[in-house]
């Protein structure tokens, strides 16, 4: 892999140190046809700014990249909003209905209820990420575009998307455990890596969106806000993976409460046990089961059969 990129490369051997780009690439207007042109050449042909593209392609291919503030004010805010929008499209008219198309496939030896329950989990984490999308795409892009042409709205800042900016990957990340070891053996095997492989992907370049936004997006937009804000944030690195085991016959009690929607004071009332005990548990099954939201953990009890769907309100 090569350990700096430049715009006198050529867009080959870009593509030749990680294939991913071609779709990087391919969101910003620079097609497949690039033959010996550099970088910089290519960019020129499309309108792009090469720097701004060397950076996400920097994302994409270093996990420990971390621009610099300098790096930065040299990028073109119009370029990454290309890429974000041109990602949102991607997302839900490609990478989406390439996953149903696998769920379809793997869940065909299910039973009614467990295809019920997938298919739910699924739709909702879709009109999730199709929320999320709307909120940038009719409030923060257009405030960015604004913000370009010198016109500062007011009542909304850059802070406003951060605040209401949510983890778009853990409900993925719950869908993914939940194909790998919750659905049944009939499954096909095939068809399970098919959609695993599917999930993986995206959730990578999620990841990389995700980071655009916060890293990349959030201190270029607060520039144009205000030109004296430089401060430049260091983001914690993520968790390592812990060690996961089989729940206990408590564990699998606070899940089943869990599932049926109640709250932790509402758990610990009718378990007999404190707040702080009921808490603990719930990292646990997080810990062990590896899914952080309600909704997986809901979809996870069902699938083990620690609760019937039709109990769910």
């Amino acid at each position: 892999m090569i350990d700096k990129f430049s715009g006198n490369m050529k867009v080959a051997d870009l593509v030749e140190s990680n294939y991913r780009l071609l779709g990087v690439l391919a969101r910003v207007g620079i097609d497949g046809c690039f033959g010996e042109m550099t970088v910089s050449e290519v960019c020129e042909q499309a309108g792009l700014d090469p720097d701004t593209i060397i950076l996400l392609c920097e994302v994409y291919t270093h996990p420990d990249f971390r621009p610099s503030m300098d790096v930065l004010r040299r990028a073109h805010v119009g370029d990454v909003l290309r890429y974000l929008h041109q990602s949102h499209d991607y997302y839900l008219r490609q990478a989406l209905v390439e996953m149903e198309e696998s769920i379809e496939w793997l869940l065909s030896p299910c039973t009614e209820k467990q295809r019920q329950v997938v298919w739910n989990f699924f739709r909702g984490y879709k009109t999730e990420l199709k929320n999320h999308f709307g909120f940038e795409e009719q409030e923060v892009i257009p405030y960015v575009q604004d913000l370009i042409i010198g016109q500062h709205r007011s009542g909304f800042s850059i802070d406003r998307f951060e605040e209401n900016h949510s983890n778009i990957d853990e409900k993925l990340s719950d869908f993914k455990n939940l194909v790998m070891k919750s659905l049944p053996n009939a499954c096909d095997s095939q068809g399970r890596i098919s959609l695993l492989y599917n999930i993986f992907n995206l959730q990578q370049d999620l990841k990389c969106h995700t980071y655009i936004e916060d890293s990349i997006l959030v201190p270029m937009v607060r520039l144009l806000e205000n030109p004296r804000r430089l401060h430049e944030e260091d983001r914690p690195a993520d968790a390592p993976e812990t060690e996961r085991h089989e729940l206990s016959d408590r564990e699998k009690e606070i899940l089943i409460s869990v599932a049926q929607g109640l709250i932790n004071k509402e758990i610990a009332d009718k378990h007999h046990i404190s707040i702080n005990t009921v808490i603990t548990h719930r990292k646990n099954i997080t810990r062990k089961t590896g899914i952080k939201t309600v909704p997986g953990l809901t979809v996870y009890a069902i699938l083990n059969n620690l609760i019937d769907i039709n109990s769910i309100e």
